[in-house]
């Protein structure tokens, strides 16, 4: 019995955190890959401020690309992830100012 909820809580843990694991790896991804394309303008937050707020919000378009679609891996969904970190973090760059 006891190995039967172990498992539960462990394959529970390994979905949600294959789940995020999209939005963690762009988070970690573009917030350096930023300095090189946004040169001239400053951060409004530390580094690890802002990916910790593109994950964030990468987990948001995932959790609402599984509503609207009632299922993960849906390519749009990936599509609306990539298009929503990237306009996150040109705003936390202050992309516009450049």
């Amino acid at each position: 019995m006891i190995y039967v909820i172990f498992m539960d809580l462990l394959a529970t843990l390994n979905h949600l955190l294959n789940f995020a694991a999209p939005a963690a790896a762009l988070a970690l991804l573009l917030v350096p890959g930023s300095r090189l394309i946004v040169r001239n303008s400053a951060p409004a937050f530390a580094w690890w401020a802002q990916i910790a707020i593109v994950f964030v919000v990468g987990c948001a378009v995932l959790l609402a690309g599984l509503w609207f679609w009632g299922r993960d891996g849906r390519l749009a969904t990936y599509a609306a992830l990539v298009l929503a970190s990237a306009t996150c973090q040109w705003l936390l760059r202050r992309g516009w100012k450049g």
